[in-house]
């Protein structure tokens, strides 16, 4: 697909402090890109840039075939949405979502079918004469959204629109908002530091720290192979550990744990031979309960005993500590009878599919979480 916004390079400083280093990457027209980190790892800023409110130290952005470098905000083309909505308490919704479109100078006739059609793309018919003051949470992040789709921008960013609404309510706009942006067609930016909102948005995630972009694909490729430690660990994945390979062509490594298969991509790679040191990683959903029968054939058997036992509804997070002292997390899946309790043993298979390789030296990008893994073994 086309390329609609092209950053190369984009640094800043404030104070001697880079909030922003080289940041690099392109969004197809029409594309949903999450910019996804924790708080205080450049997102905002990378946004506040791209719209023209901060200057980049050195860099470059191009919108379409438009160099942005000295394009003022209003001449850029954007649109925004940002949490606190900024909606104003004066006015109504219909002049709440009018008033882009009276800045642009629109015609009246022109102005009305605009707000109707996007009211009734955000689920809002009939809403033209309400008060914000009346209107719910949810009803006022439609208002916004409708306020910044009004003027057809041709990039839309977001920053964080949901982080103010309880979960439940969370969970069903971001399904919404997703199917509405779509329909729109709008190629958007959006900022969170939420990874479900960013693989349910997104069609691919940008993972970020101290201003660096540390992986970007798709929402299922960051997910099942991060590419370091860094988006493993953001990721909430808790299960790492040094290991060293023993049998490349089969995927084998050993690990505290012992003798386990991976079945890898990265295992393929000419630099993955017998001896390459690597960090395991065993991503939450790769252990299954074993009973007594399924032992003798089961692959990359885990024994331990059972340090907590969470009912988090469609499964159970198990807390499970080995004879080496390493302690994993997992999800399983089981009845109440059938998932072992605190203190009871357990036998868990580990699904090779689950096991990710990831490279062993410590990087600057990955820094001090790297280092504690080898130095604590954990």
């Amino acid at each position: 697909m086309p390329v609609m916004l092209a950053v190369r390079g984009i640094s800043k400083a404030f104070e001697g402090t880079y909030v922003l280093r080289d940041a690099s990457f392109d969004v197809a027209r029409g594309e949903i890109l999450c910019l996804l980190g924790p708080s205080g790892c450049g997102k905002t800023t990378l946004l506040r840039v791209i719209a023209g409110l901060e200057q980049p130290d050195c860099g470059t952005l191009w919108l379409e075939d438009v160099d942005l470098s000295h394009k003022p905000v209003h001449a850029r083309g954007l649109g925004f949405m940002f949490q606190e909505y900024a909606l104003f308490p004066h006015k109504t919704v219909y002049g709440n979502v009018a008033f882009g479109l009276r800045m642009a100078r629109r015609s009246r006739g022109e102005i009305a079918q605009r707000v109707k059609d996007v009211l009734a793309l955000v689920g809002l018919q009939g809403f033209e004469g309400r008060s914000v003051h009346e209107l719910s949470g949810g009803e006022q992040q439609r208002v916004a959204l409708a306020r910044s789709l009004a003027p057809q921008p041709r990039l839309l960013m977001l920053d964080e629109p949901l982080a103010s609404l309880d979960r439940a309510l969370r969970e069903r706009l971001m399904n919404e908002l997703r199917q509405i942006l779509k329909a729109v067609g709008v190629t958007a930016l959006y900022v969170t530091h939420d990874q479900s909102e960013a693989f349910a948005l997104g069609d691919r995630v940008a993972v970020m720290r101290a201003g660096h972009i540390e992986q970007i694909g798709p929402p299922e490729d960051v997910y099942r192979q991060p590419a370091n430690v860094f988006v493993a660990r953001f990721l909430g994945m808790q299960n790492l550990m040094p290991g060293e390979v023993t049998d490349a062509a089969a995927g084998r490594v050993r690990t505290a744990l012992g003798e386990l298969t991976s079945l890898d991509e990265l295992r393929m790679k000419p630099l993955q031979q017998e001896g390459t040191k690597v960090t395991v990683l065993l991503r939450p959903e790769a252990a299954r309960l074993v009973g007594e029968q399924e032992k003798a054939g089961a692959v990359n058997l885990l024994r331990g005993v059972v340090v907590t036992r969470s009912f988090r509804g469609a499964y159970y997070r198990l807390v499970v500590r080995h004879a080496s002292g390493i302690e994993l997390a997992f999800k399983v899946e089981g009845s109440e009878d059938a998932v072992p309790d605190a203190g009871q043993a357990v036998t868990l298979s580990l699904r090779p599919q689950a096991i990710r390789l990831l490279k062993a030296k410590p990087t600057q990008v990955d820094g001090e979480v790297a280092r504690e893994i080898f130095q604590t073994g954990s």
